[in-house]
């Protein structure tokens, strides 16, 4: 109030209501990984966090899908069967490195996703390593927005590795920024739930979540795959000759050479059919030049293989089925989104179908998930089963600190951080007015409001608003005259956050018969 001095009439404006809560975004995911560039214009990405809402914006400034180069070789004793050729003596084998970043961001966007910040580690010419992570995790200190931490591409790392980058950002969402969770997955491998209870360790379990088995998609069509993800070389060329045989030897040597950009030897023919004579070439049988062959050319060789040999088709079968066979973590990402925003962040997100995804990599059955959901070490592991006549489903919603009645489930603790980070940013407003009771009030009404607001829309549990939350804050109550005189003011806010019905008990008895 302005100190009169002079006569006259003075207007004093009052604020009626106090500030208001605004609700901070619950489903913005970060994702850390490898990309085939990151550039904004003429300055570097790379390990910056970025903002993106599209994979049209992702393809901008990040570029596109890598082109990972499979080639044939002799099978080995212990061969998966997904990887052998037509039940011949060879095998598909993927390329040493690996990258899956940009697979992982299309299951994310197709099961819901919407904003997020992508932290590019380094480009498809790079070594995929732990350091890269870890350094994009510490890029992500500097950013508050995102509420969720997904790294897909960790699961390439060798078994000791990926604990580390797992265990990292449990640290960095529970311990150093509280504000976020942690989405991981099982590496694909013997014992897999086994193996990362053991590794994952015993802190801040309850700022992650972990989904198995992995997923069989179909989010990967063909329009990625061509002939640039195959070796053409004398490996190949033995498969074909097993199969071809209207072709001779140097026929099939010719193609596959040419399909290799390398000097043809002889004219390349097609097999003959009846009633044409089996000397006659194909347009394509033209002798070779000392130039590499254009994509055009190449392309229409594909095709000629792809229509005379059901091996050749049987290995860009292998090639579509091996790059789409990810872990679940971004397709999570993308639910957590979808829930958020057509029900609420308190609603557990479980229960609820994974779009572009064929089949889990594993059935699980009720007897397997027991352990699975409640192990003696709380280290649930969350399903993703298939039910007959309902499809593929997500079928838990627990913590890794599943003996925790307080962060037993994902939704709680997500709520919880809901809650937190809105009251957070609105009560700055208030830092350094005087510690009194118009403030306490101001403060107790803010917070009662935005409570109340969250009570109505399902996300507190209680009848009445009594039941579902209070705030406390006052001297004798929350404070001390010492805190006041520290400068300190404490408000204690207390709510009753809805949990999931996870077990549905229905009880059915015999009765007498009444007429």
């Amino acid at each position: 109030m302005a100190i009169m001095k002079t006569p006259g009439v003075y207007i004093v404006e009052k604020n009626a209501f106090p500030n208001s809560v605004v609700d901070v975004p619950t489903a913005v995911p970060a994702f850390v990984g490898y990309t085939e560039k990151s550039m904004q214009g003429n300055e570097s990405l790379l390990n910056k966090p970025f903002r993106i809402s599209s994979m049209a914006e992702f393809h901008s400034y990040f570029g596109g899908a890598p082109t990972p180069v499979f080639k044939v070789a002799k099978k080995a004793a212990d061969t998966p069967s997904d990887v052998v050729i037509s039940n011949t003596d060879y095998m598909l084998v993927a390329p040493a490195k690996q990258y899956t970043f940009y697979y992982n961001l299309l299951l994310f966007f197709a099961n819901g996703g919407g904003p997020c910040y992508i932290v590019s580690v380094g480009s498809y010419k790079d070594n995929v390593s732990a350091d890269a992570f870890l350094a994009g995790i510490e890029a992500l200190k500097r950013e508050q927005e995102p509420t969720m931490l997904v790294i897909p591409e960790a699961v390439n790392l060798p078994i000791d590795k990926c604990t580390l980058v797992q265990q990292t950002m449990l640290m960095h969402c529970g311990y150093e920024m509280r504000n976020r969770v942690a989405i991981l997955d099982l590496k694909n491998e013997k014992e897999p739930v086994k193996t990362f209870r053991e590794g994952i360790g015993n802190n801040q379990l309850g700022f992650g979540a972990a989904y198995y088995p992995w997923l069989k998609t179909s989010i990967i069509g063909d329009s990625y795959i061509s002939v640039r993800n195959l070796e053409y070389d004398d490996m190949l060329k033995e498969v074909l000759k097993i199969e071809i045989q209207d072709w001779d030897d140097e026929e099939v040597s010719a193609l596959v050479d040419r399909m290799g950009s390398a000097k043809a030897a002889a004219p390349v023919k097609a097999p003959a059919k009846e009633g044409e004579e089996k000397e006659k070439a194909t347009p394509a049988a033209k002798p070779a030049d000392n130039k590499k062959i254009t994509e055009e050319e190449k392309y229409y060789l594909h095709l000629i293989l792809l229509q005379n040999s059901a091996i050749y088709k049987n290995i860009f079968a292998i090639i579509n089925k091996q790059l789409n066979f990810l872990p679940p973590s971004a397709a999570m990402a993308g639910l957590y989104t979808m829930t958020d925003n057509t029900r609420g962040v308190w609603k557990a997100p479980a229960n609820i179908s994974i779009n572009g995804v064929v089949a889990p990599a594993v059935n699980i059955s009720n007897a397997e998930q027991e352990d699975l959901n409640v192990p003696l070490s709380g280290k649930a592991v969350n399903a993703i089963r298939t039910f007959t006549g309902e499809g593929l489903k997500v079928w838990g919603a627990r913590t890794l600190d599943g003996n925790s009645l307080d962060w037993r489930y994902i939704n709680v603790r997500r709520t919880m951080i809901y809650l937190e980070e809105s009251v957070k940013n609105a009560a700055r407003a208030y830092v350094f007015d005087p510690n009194t009771a118009n403030t306490w009030v101001n403060i107790k009404s803010m917070i009662g409001n935005f409570l109340n607001s969250v009570w109505k829309r399902g996300g507190l549990a209680g009848a009445t608003p009594e039941d579902a939350y209070s705030v406390h804050v006052g001297l004798g109550e929350t404070m001390t005259s010492e805190d006041i005189l520290e400068g300190i003011l404490r408000v204690t806010v207390l709510v009753a956050i809805s949990r999931p019905a996870e077990f549905i008990e229905i009880t059915f008895q015999q009765q007498m018969q009444k007429s």
